[in-house]
């Protein structure tokens, strides 16, 4: 008896997971002195390699909702070694374990800090699903394609 051949696709259907979600306690800087804590949540879609979402939870927010920001893992990756960003996020080293990470929109500006060791293990994580560089292999050009259309009629 032979063993059924697999396609490539079915490999990847067939995976553990393709999201990573972590945990991560995060430092809102505040007018006063004290730094309360807020939970907050990184994800990474292998479906989305080139993005990260990061989540707060609807009681650490202002307006009460859920708020996620999503933008460019490469920016994360660089954001813990130099400052980086000059649009919406922005990601900067804060002295020897945290890093700030700026979300910037018309209705202000929210600033936290989280371990850099934190999200260090994090994008470890998501290389380790998909490296860097190599992005474009997941990417399905045809279902994006097809939901942009479908979005647009």
């Amino acid at each position: 008896m032979h063993a059924p051949v697999v396609q490539q696709s079915e490999l990847r259907e067939q995976a553990l997971s393709t999201v990573i979600e972590q945990a991560v306690e995060a430092r809102l800087v505040a007018a006063a002195p004290r730094m309360p804590t807020i939970p907050a949540t990184l994800h990474y879609d292998e479906r989305d390699p080139f993005a990260v979402r990061m989540s707060f939870p609807a009681p650490a927010t202002l307006e009460g909702v859920e708020v996620y920001w999503t933008f460019a893992r490469e920016l994360l990756t660089h954001g813990v070694e130099t400052a980086v960003g000059d649009g919406d996020v922005r990601v900067r080293p804060y002295g020897y374990d945290r890093t700030v990470l700026e979300f910037h929109a018309p209705e202000g500006t929210a600033i936290v800090h989280v371990r850099t060791g934190e999200l260090r293990r994090f994008l470890h994580r998501t290389t380790a699903l998909v490296p860097a560089g190599q992005e474009h292999l997941h990417v399905d050009l045809d279902h994006d394609l097809a939901e942009l259309m479908r979005d647009a009629c």
